[in-house]
């Protein structure tokens, strides 16, 4: 009884992990054909305002890797647009970051010169916080160079638009066959 009570357990914990994962969406950053100096200045500061995003999304920054790169920096050189230090520095043209947990992302251009001309971008995971506006503000006072997170990654999710119907629709008649198969050991 013991064992079967186990693999019961086993799999509502993989359905629910199955669910998790099909729940979180990739954001290609700004709805741009590209991440690149902006025409409008305020399209990398209006951009995520529209997005609530949560734990397992992830942000697709594309550009030509011969061009641009995109680096995550802390809170205070955000504001200055400091590029010196970055806590990650990606150049392939196609970076993908994953929110792993709840909190402020800081990205901006890792090429000299962008930055000041509004090519960065705050993210906040979970609920937002009006002290994030802060560090788009030139008044406010910034913290010392220490991060505000943890640099941590986890898996690439998959994005809900990418997914096709026929595999929506085999990812739940998989996990309803899960369910009849824990009833029937039940």
């Amino acid at each position: 009884m013991g064992m079967m009570s186990l693999s019961s357990s086993v799999m509502v914990v993989l359905m629910i992990l199955l669910v998790v994962q099909v729940s979180s969406t990739q954001y290609k950053v700004g709805n741009l054909d590209s991440w690149g100096i902006p025409v409008d200045a305020k399209v990398y500061s209006k951009w995520p305002k529209t997005h609530s995003f949560k734990i397992g999304d992830s942000l697709l920054f594309l550009y030509p890797p011969s061009e641009d790169s995109m680096i995550q920096v802390t809170a205070s050189n955000f504001k200055s647009c400091n590029t010196k230090d970055p806590i990650l520095y990606m150049n392939d043209g196609n970076s993908l970051f994953n929110l792993t947990q709840n909190g402020s992302f800081y990205f901006t251009s890792g090429q000299p010169g962008h930055c000041q001309k509004y090519q960065k971008l705050l993210v906040s995971v979970g609920t937002y916080s009006p002290e994030a506006d802060d560090a788009l503000s030139p008044s406010s006072s910034a913290d010392a160079d220490a991060p505000s997170y943890q640099n941590a990654f986890g898996s690439i999710p998959l994005s809900q638009k990418s997914f096709s119907s026929s595999l929506r629709f085999s990812i739940i008649v998989a996990s309803l066959a899960c369910a009849v198969v824990v009833g029937a050991i039940m």
